[in-house]
């Protein structure tokens, strides 16, 4: 086993899919956090930063000494060009610490006009080798987000082998196509999948029609809500940090820019406390059953360990369609603290006053408690509050603003 005093700690990299995703990030321990503007990145679904926000967004994180790392990673086209000129020239006012970058032409671009801005390879580019990792090192990349079809002795390898830095997915949705570059949303919808426009048609349902019996569905599986041929599994590596920390991989990436806030606080947080747990103890380390827990109170699919090591099943799609999680638990996130034991909260979901609760906060596990005294905005006290609205919530345990609140 590898001692503590020679463990290289990995950097644990967020999605951001607009301002208030990056505070939770933030917020919940993220070393470093990947988040984009209104154009040219595979999630222009998100929300997203305008330019403004992104100034912003860059003067926070760096203010709670959190790197961030903007995405530009499409599959360009020639009337794309200029545009994308226009967006590097903008990039080096806004100054993020990377730029993640799939296209060899949009790299050459950025060498030139960002030179002082480092250049992350997104896995959109399919590095799934030693040989090519250092083509791209010696075309200035700093770092490469590994091809997810890769095992983990295969990324140890690259990660031991090469100067250039290493990133790996570890957790949340992963595409059935090729390294994430997929055509079956251009096709099935128009929406093209490697310009940010994805409609995600692996996730729908699908059954075999008969050319000459078009109203007679069939399903490929004897189920009768239909196939589910494409449908990949979520992946969730909580129980193998270890193997992640000693295969030397520079930053361990969460999946998740269009996914909400709530499981953006409980994964973050669970990665984080499970690093830092096995960074501080590694001869004692276990993985702590309260982790698992959390992770599964989030929406999910069926959890996997994906290619890593080598499992057939593991890769296998998810046949069964089943999701799994509390979606609707989820009440709200606090604002502020208005005096001792009293707290705004912005609420998602209806609560009421004989609702039993939870809270989230960085550290620990969650934090059970009954409310108190149940105000709405105007300081009237009320049986119930509803979504979209603001609540002062008395509560018999100390909270910190950005803490997400859940209901058991």
């Amino acid at each position: 086993m590898v001692t503590g005093r020679h463990l290289n700690k990995p950097e644990l990299l967020a999605p951001a899919g607009n301002f208030e995703k990056l505070e939770i990030a933030i917020h919940y321990g993220a070393d470093a956090v990947y988040l984009a503007g209104k154009n040219f990145s595979l999630r222009n679904f998100s929300g997203n930063f305008t330019d403004r926000e992104l100034v912003d967004a860059v003067a926070l994180a760096h203010k709670h000494n959190v790197k961030i790392y903007l995405a530009c990673n499409i599959y360009s086209r020639n009337h794309d060009q200029k545009a994308i000129e226009n967006f590097l020239n903008k990039t080096k006012k806004i100054a993020p610490d990377a730029i993640i970058i799939s296209d060899p032409g949009i790299i050459m671009m950025a060498k030139q006009i960002i030179p002082d801005i480092d250049i992350h390879l997104s896995t959109q580019a399919n590095t799934t080798n030693i040989n090519a990792a250092k083509f791209w090192y010696n075309l200035g990349v700093k770092r490469v987000n590994l091809a997810r079809e890769l095992s983990l002795v295969e990324i140890e390898e690259i990660s031991n082998s090469c100067k250039i830095e290493t990133e790996t997915f570890i957790h949340g949705a992963m595409c059935v196509s090729y390294s994430g570059r997929c055509l079956l949303s251009n096709f099935l919808s128009n929406r093209d999948s490697n310009q940010g426009l994805c409609s995600h048609p692996c996730r729908w349902k699908y059954s075999v029609v008969e050319e000459l019996r078009p109203n007679e569905y069939h399903p490929l599986m004897e189920d009768s809500r239909g196939s589910y041929i494409f449908n990949s599994k979520d992946l969730c590596l909580i129980e193998h940090i270890p193997e992640l920390v000693n295969a030397n991989i520079k930053s361990l990436k969460i999946e998740g820019r269009m996914k909400g806030i709530n499981y953006l606080a409980s994964v973050v947080k669970t990665y984080r406390n499970a690093i830092d747990a096995f960074i501080e103890s590694p001869d004692s380390y276990e993985t702590n059953k309260g982790w698992i827990d959390e992770l599964y109170q989030v929406f999910h699919r069926e959890y996997c360990t994906g290619f890593y090591f080598g499992q057939s099943e593991e890769q296998h799609p998810n046949y069964k369609n089943r999701r799994h999680g509390k979606i609707h638990s989820f009440i709200g996130k606090i604002i502020r603290r208005t005096k001792e034991q009293s707290y705004m909260v912005e609420i998602r979901n209806k609560l009421t006053k004989d609702d039993f609760i939870e809270v989230i906060s960085p550290l620990g596990r969650p934090a059970k408690t009954r409310i108190i005294k149940l105000l709405d905005s105007g300081k009237n006290p009320v049986d119930a509050v509803h979504p979209n609205t603001c609540a002062l919530l008395y509560l018999d345990i100390q909270c910190q603003p950005n803490d997400i609140i859940r209901k058991i």
